[in-house]
């Protein structure tokens, strides 16, 4: 009888350490042992649908690229919307108060993520989310910035900081070149004429940049102000007669009634210059362009990284367009009086910015 009692406790213990070894056999190729990798802070829980918050300034055609751009980097990554992904898109129709309602809103409802599509709206974001300790948890990125560090959005391009980073537009030497290429090509040219809102951060880079370069090539700077859209042709319309070209620098508000920079530029045959390729598509008729569907989607990147691998953009540098290129629309020159040479037109075509 003693005999038996001590093959059965044997035989248990037996069992107890078979079963403890394939215990530790589990944890370790993906259970919850010392074996695993602990998950990522941000990961979304299995199952969980991800909220994100995407407000834009206004509609315009590069904006609205940036944004396609974020969302299909977004949906190449496993993120579908109506599956695991929900989007609430807002849109600010370039009003101040109603982009700080939105992006209250959206820390309100406490997103997983916020994305902020040009300068202003950014900085909506970043200040809603600092106004409460649950916001400043909420990761928030931006596109379509052209200075991050003017618009305290970050601490620095290289390490952010907080809870913003994303992608600029505005590369130094995009300006330059369009600047000297006005003193080239426009004849006759002494004055060129800037049409920009004071009220935005981006602008005002941008135009001291244009400003700067203009000055060094010894031509005159005229700048009229517009607040509003509605002011836009009103401020377009005081540079005839005054100026030989027209640029028309990154502003939200500017580009957002581009069409009547146009009309005023196509009449008076003054060669408009504008900020991007998609602008040149418009009616611009020159550019150094970039794709902004391209910037956005390297941000829709960053929001993996982040929703996915736990990473923190206080840790993720400022991305920004690397590839610049000539952008020529042929029908707008002709119109604003703009002789574009043989050589011009291969330059652009071989950015496949040549529009017809």
């Amino acid at each position: 009888m003693k005999a038996k009692k001590s093959f059965m406790l044997v035989m248990m213990t037996f069992v107890l350490v078979l079963f403890a070894g394939c215990g530790a056999k589990t944890a370790t190729e993906g259970g919850s042992g010392a074996g695993t990798p602990a998950p990522a802070t941000n990961a979304p829980e299995a199952g969980k649908k991800v909220k994100i918050g995407i407000s834009q300034i206004i509609e315009h055609p590069s904006l609205d690229e940036a944004r396609k751009g974020f969302l299909a980097a977004l949906k190449d990554n496993g993120f579908i919307e109506g599956e695991n992904l929900e989007i609430d898109y807002k849109n600010a129709q370039g009003d101040a108060p109603t982009q700080a309602t939105i992006a209250q809103k959206f820390v309100a409802d406490k997103k997983d993520l916020i994305l902020g599509i040009a300068t202003p709206t950014a900085q909506a974001i970043a200040q809603a989310t600092q106004a409460t300790p649950e916001g400043k948890n909420i990761p928030v990125l931006f596109t379509a910035v052209t200075d991050a560090q003017v618009a305290k959005l970050v601490q620095s391009n290289e390490k952010p900081g907080g809870n913003v980073t994303g992608t600029v537009d505005m590369k130094p030497d995009a300006v330059v070149k369009l600047m000297e290429f006005i003193a080239k090509n426009v004849p006759g040219v002494t004055d060129v004429g800037i049409v920009y809102s004071p009220s935005e951060a981006n602008s005002v880079v941008n135009v001291k940049m244009a400003e700067d370069a203009l000055t060094n090539l010894g031509l005159k700077v005229v700048k009229t102000a517009a607040t509003n859209t509605n002011e836009v042709q009103t401020a377009a319309q005081q540079l005839v007669g005054k100026v030989q070209a027209i640029y028309v620098p990154s502003d939200n508000t500017v580009v957002g009634a581009l069409d009547t920079v146009i009309q005023v530029a196509d009449k008076n045959k003054i060669p408009l210059f504008v900020p991007e390729k998609d602008s040149v598509q418009k009616g611009g008729a020159i550019s150094y362009g970039f794709e902004y569907y391209d910037l956005g989607y390297a941000t829709g990147k960053m929001a993996v990284e982040i929703l996915k691998n736990g990473k923190k953009p206080a840790d993720i540098p400022v991305g920004y367009a690397e590839k610049i290129g000539l952008a020529i629309n042929l029908k707008a020159a002709e119109k604003q009086g703009l002789h574009i040479t043989d050589e011009m037109k291969a330059e652009a075509k071989a950015n496949n910015y040549l529009f017809e």
